[in-house]
């Protein structure tokens, strides 16, 4: 596989494949693993909801702690305890979204949608 920065003639413009969808791009429009941009942003739209699927799932589990573990009086600070569950979904979808795109571009895989040109 060659990477983009170990290319043959430097400071020409040659068309290369991407990585996942297989189309044929100039190497400009594509990063140093080989993906271009579309498939850029369909990972981090893919990503995007495993991460806000994620922050909603730490919220409910943080909430039901908090409702039936800690038992707070709700009289003495009720925005404290929403603030801190607006917090853990910010917190806890920027990690999952994070990881889960990082974990897509570390496996490089083809994706499954993928055609080779005819």
């Amino acid at each position: 596989m060659i990477r983009r920065d170990e290319s043959p003639r430097p400071g020409r413009v040659d068309d290369i494949t991407c990585i996942r969808c297989l189309q044929v791009k100039p190497s400009e429009e594509l990063d140093r693993l080989m993906w271009c941009e579309d498939c850029i942003a369909r990972a981090r739209k893919r990503a995007l909801k495993i991460g806000l699927a994620s922050g909603g799932g730490l919220v409910l589990v943080l909430a039901l702690y908090i409702w039936f573990g800690i038992r707070p009086d709700l009289s003495l600070i009720p925005t404290g305890w929403a603030l801190t569950l607006v917090v853990a979904f910010y917190l806890g979808s920027r990690v999952a979204r994070e990881l889960a795109y990082g974990v897509e571009r570390w496996q490089n895989r083809p994706a499954v949608e993928a055609r080779p040109p005819a």
